[in-house]
């Protein structure tokens, strides 16, 4: 997996290079502001983005939407200090397939890493109970009628996304039904096809907009 790391503090983008580098991750590169961001992520198709949020020149949410909108394929993950319930909501709003925290462990960090190489979206619980709870917040408030969408899926992809929605790792709720995790992966994929999603975090939030 090659990564791109953008921060615009030289000496922690030096180090985190060198954690990834002697934990087997390829980084083909680093910038220091969203714009570098968006030409480096041309020049060198990374498959993962690891993304600060607060950059000068631009920004990593607005950075974050040019390269979706561009490139994405590209996966982009969220690096900061904040746990700013704005900042997280902007930010799956934005097209991130997750949220880290800079004060996480390096070994819990470089887990969840992992966990975005093998197809997984990455956010740490306290940050998915917060963002389940805003959505369901918001979802009370609508006056149009739930969409239809979810009614192309199958009761067995239902069961899966309804699971998955309550923060459950794939091979728990391949526990749970009885499935293989491979199995729950390819439920997943066609539940993010059938509903137009992206990644984890907005079948979350689809979810509880929806009342699943």
């Amino acid at each position: 997996m090659k990564i791109l790391l953008v921060d615009d503090h030289s000496l922690f983008l030096q180090s985190l290079k060198v954690l990834l580098t002697a934990s087997g991750f390829q980084v083909v590169g680093t910038a220091e502001n969203g714009m570098e961001a968006l030409k480096q992520a041309r020049l060198l198709k990374p498959d993962l983005i690891l993304m600060d949020i607060e950059m000068p020149v631009c920004d990593g949410l607005a950075a974050t939407r040019l390269i979706k909108a561009e490139m994405p394929q590209i996966k982009i993950v969220m690096l900061t200090v904040s746990s700013s319930d704005e900042h997280l909501f902007e930010a799956v709003k934005s097209g991130a397939s997750g949220y880290l925290l800079k004060s996480q462990s390096a070994d819990r960090f470089l887990e969840m890493i992992a966990q975005v190489e093998h197809g997984g979206a990455v956010l740490p619980p306290e940050l998915a109970a917060r963002l389940l709870e805003e959505f369901a917040r918001q979802a009370q408030h609508l006056e149009q009628p739930v969409e239809g969408a979810a009614d192309d899926l199958t009761a067995r992809q239902l069961e899966i996304l309804t699971l998955v929605a309550r923060g459950l790792t794939y091979h728990q709720v391949g526990e749970a039904l009885h499935l293989s995790e491979a199995t729950v992966r390819y439920h997943m994929s066609q539940i993010l096809e059938r509903l137009h999603l992206e990644n984890r975090a907005q079948v979350i939030a689809y979810a509880a907009r929806h009342g699943l």
